[in-house]
């Protein structure tokens, strides 16, 4: 293969359906609607190499209003690895998400633990790991301060999402949490929206993503009842393992190591409250 002939471009839609495919084929059991939801956050966020005329590798490079940007969707057609092309495509990708970020703005990712110390090579540093979790959903009843999230003002919504993400990323948001098949709850407490989730439908079971939460009673609450939507079913949620709370939460409940990432940022990194983030959102766009 000659590198030189590799083209480095923006996917077109449909091509994001095939990332999709992929993603399903190495086994990140993606979101039925994800595709869909990805898309309208940022239709210029994705991007592939092209060779002899097929797609051969994939990467998103996402802007959140030019203030912060995430790098993942890393794939390389199983039969053309170690040739080169995951090399190339992901240097495009961080500088391309550079150029359209404002200076200064930091860039996160979640890579596989294998591949860390390549990453920071390209200038990334490691702050903790994110574990995907599995077990299987469970009946419980609701708690009274769990509500159906489309309940809540969505300017509150907006606001704990951004304190618990980092930035603003209201588009993303209103899309998530009122994708078909798929149920978000909050935890109100006097008026006041002390925690959030979502749980979706996958093409096996069901993932939970958010999970944020002030307290670990809220945590508990809000997890049982996500839970609850997928009785008797397979369920995934990703943690970060720098919250003991939310490893306890997942233990406590079953679910089991069965993959993981290193979640790496290039710039500052944000300051953000991980003893309240019990699920992060999705190893794709953060």
């Amino acid at each position: 293969m000659n590198l030189e002939d590799l083209l480095l471009r923006p996917l077109e839609r449909l091509e994001l359906d095939q990332a999709i495919e992929w993603a399903a084929e190495e086994g990140w059991n993606p979101g039925l609607h994800d595709a869909d939801i990805f898309w309208e956050t940022d239709p210029a966020g994705f991007v592939g190499a092209e060779y002899e005329g097929n797609l051969v590798a994939t990467g998103s490079i996402v802007s959140y209003d030019d203030n912060f940007g995430f790098m993942g969707f890393f794939i390389v057609r199983p039969d053309l690895r170690g040739k080169g092309i995951g090399t190339k495509l992901w240097f495009f990708r961080r500088d391309q998400l550079r150029s359209r970020l404002n200076p200064g703005a930091a860039i996160g990712m979640d890579g596989v633990f294998d591949m860390q110390d390549w990453y920071a090579r390209g200038g990334f540093q490691f702050t903790h790991r994110n574990l995907r979790m599995h077990g299987t959903g469970q009946a419980a009843s609701r708690h009274p301060l769990v509500v159906p999230l489309r309940s809540v003002p969505l300017d509150q919504v907006y606001s704990f999402d951004q304190s618990h993400f980092g930035c603003a990323r209201d588009s993303f948001i209103k899309s998530w949490i009122t994708m078909p098949d798929s149920t978000a709850l909050g935890f109100v407490d006097d008026n006041r929206l002390c925690g959030f989730g979502t749980i979706r439908q996958c093409r096996e079971g069901h993932k939970i993503g958010p999970l944020f939460a002030e307290t670990p009673e809220a945590a508990e609450q809000l997890f049982t009842s996500l839970s609850s939507q997928a009785d008797g079913k397979p369920i995934w949620m990703d943690i970060p393992e720098n919250n003991s709370d939310a490893v306890a939460l997942a233990t406590r409940h079953g679910m089991t190591e069965v993959f993981g990432c290193a979640r790496m940022y290039h710039g500052e990194i944000p300051d953000l409250p991980w003893n309240q983030i019990y699920g992060i959102t999705t190893f794709e766009l953060g």
